[in-house]
């Protein structure tokens, strides 16, 4: 009953609050990947307090580190962006097999640039809410940190003793995932942004440091990535007759900001990942996107490696450790006079949790 009154509760307070739950989602995530961290710093010596402000002062920081260039690029350097539009030709000559082609981009760069002068007044409107809801963030980041272990203990108070193995199953592949999310991506990233400047201008851009910004932005969006900044850029100068420039670009950019960073940085930091396949990431990224706006970058890819891990679960209970082909033959041998309920009662008594010890007993 209990139970029952915090659920009804927690709907209310999030129809409440469905203005700020963006935000309150973002800062629960950060939190639960902040705990070891706050953990770490108590063993250290510190008390929980301060090893609670250490944590939040280290996803402040990251915040802030993570948000900033998309703030000045938007800010400062959105006029260099509409010029860089602007100065692509309104028909692309492509010549195949012997044939010309013309492709017409003028409708996909009046597009273009009616959205980018948009998001910049837009967003230069809504900083006052901006700065609200970071400092928001910032708070509720420092209260979750602090009273993590509280949380947690009346997260699982419902759940009974024998299923709570479920639940920290859930937990750990939660937390695995947040990992992948905030550190692997974060780390590509930087790394794309530190190679991608140097880079852009090495090859004579004007704007190296918002196309690398831009660059290590799309590392966010799984298996493709930067390769949608790079394209454009090859197909521009491929366009304008500059065959050298559009084979530097093509090659060093895939190459060194596209490719490099998923295979220099993120294997070295996979060990402690979900282990999702990019086609589920990219499912996840994609819908909770499009679905929630920017905060389905994160939930998205979470709730979809949850239910593929409670998806393991259930086959593990069920089927224990047979394979798909070793499940069929067995099936496929049983006696046809055997009934369902039979069945049933077989598989029940040889997966019950006395006798296998898939679950601990209750306290």
């Amino acid at each position: 009953m209990l139970a029952g009154i915090v659920a009804l509760l927690g709907l209310v307070t999030g129809a409440i609050l469905l203005e700020v739950l963006g935000t309150i989602l973002f800062a629960l995530t950060v939190a639960y990947v902040l705990m070891p961290v706050q953990a770490w710093l108590v063993r250290r010596g510190l008390s929980e307090w301060l090893a609670a402000v250490g944590a939040t002062l280290i996803g402040f920081v990251s915040a802030v580190a993570v948000f900033a260039p998309i703030a000045v690029t938007l800010y400062f350097r959105i006029d260099q962006v509409i010029g860089v539009i602007e100065g692509i030709p309104q028909e692309v000559p492509i010549e195949a097999l012997g044939m010309a082609y013309t492709v017409e981009v003028a409708e996909v760069q009046s597009v273009a640039l009616d959205f980018l002068s948009g998001a910049a007044v837009s967003f230069a409107s809504a900083l006052p809410v901006l700065a609200i809801k970071f400092a928001l963030f910032v708070i509720l980041l420092f209260a979750l940190v602090l009273k993590g272990d509280a949380a947690g203990r009346a997260a699982i108070a419902p759940v009974p003793h024998e299923y709570r193995d479920i639940i920290y199953a859930l937990a750990e592949r939660t937390r695995e995932t947040l990992y992948a999310i905030y550190v692997l991506q974060l780390a590509t990233s930087l790394a794309t942004l530190l190679i991608g400047y140097p880079l852009f201008s090495l090859l004579g851009y004007e704007a190296a440091f918002t196309l690398a910004i831009i660059a290590a932005i799309l590392q966010f969006v799984p298996i493709i990535g930067p390769s949608l900044l790079i394209a454009p850029i090859a197909l521009y100068h491929v366009a304008a007759g500059e065959l050298t420039a559009a084979v530097l670009v093509g090659v060093l950019g895939i190459t060194l900001v596209a490719w490099f960073p998923d295979i220099g940085i993120r294997p070295r930091l996979a060990h402690r990942s979900a282990g999702l396949p990019g086609s589920l990431y990219f499912v996840g990224f994609t819908g909770g996107l499009f679905t929630l706006g920017p905060i389905g970058i994160v939930v998205g890819p979470l709730i979809v490696a949850v239910f593929v891990e409670a998806v393991d679960l259930l086959a593990d209970e069920v089927n224990g450790d047979a394979t798909f082909s070793e499940i069929v033959e067995a099936d496929l041998e049983e006696p046809p006079g055997e009934d369902a309920a039979s069945r049933s009662g077989t598989e029940t008594t040889m997966t019950s949790p006395e006798e296998s010890g898939s679950r601990p007993a209750d306290d």
